[in-house]
């Protein structure tokens, strides 16, 4: 999956040590989007457990991680995936992305979450995507309103991201979406 600027890859054991590095750089940058973090997630052995786990997951259909990639550098600039993959009559996957900082407001993150989106729907076969994001968290919503994704309501205390119980905006996009 590409574009001129950027392409999305399934992520492999050789991309763990660049993973580690655009983790450690954008370590503080991330902190008030994500979990609390232990020690050991910053380590090259928690990285490679977390790209096999991702694998893993693809090989049985849970989920797809895949890294944003600078076309021209083929640099590792970020992170994207879908998760929580559900079949049967829900067809639906969640999304989530993260992007290093230096590389903020260039237009990286809709390329990519469009790209992904796209995969989702034809290589996938997914019917919808889902996405949460925090009400602060305004470069976010606006990727997702640029990629194409409807506000669907508010959630709250729907995830402990920095030790704390996080209210969410519900975004979503379908197949149907695209057609129209």
């Amino acid at each position: 999956m590409n574009d001129d600027s950027i392409y999305l890859r399934r992520l492999d054991l050789t991309d763990a040590p660049a993973l580690l590095a655009l983790r450690l750089r954008n370590r503080a940058f991330l902190q008030p989007f994500e979990p609390v973090r232990e020690e050991a997630y910053f380590t090259l052995e928690t990285q490679e457990k977390e790209i096999a786990a991702g694998i893993q997951g693809a090989e049985s259909d849970q989920s797809y991680i895949f890294g944003i990639f600078l076309q021209e550098k083929d640099t590792l600039i970020g992170r994207i995936a879908l998760t929580g993959l559900a079949r049967g009559p829900f067809q639906n996957a969640n999304m989530g992305y993260c992007l290093d900082q230096a590389q903020n407001g260039k237009g990286y993150m809709t390329r990519a979450v469009v790209q992904c989106v796209q995969y989702a729907f034809d290589e996938l076969g997914l019917h919808r995507i889902q996405a949460a994001v925090m009400p602060r968290n305004k470069p976010s919503l606006r990727v997702l309103a640029k990629a194409g994704f409807r506000r669907e309501g508010l959630a709250e205390k729907y995830l402990n991201i920095n030790g704390v119980w996080e209210d969410h905006v519900l975004f979503a996009r379908t197949a149907e979406d695209i057609m129209e």
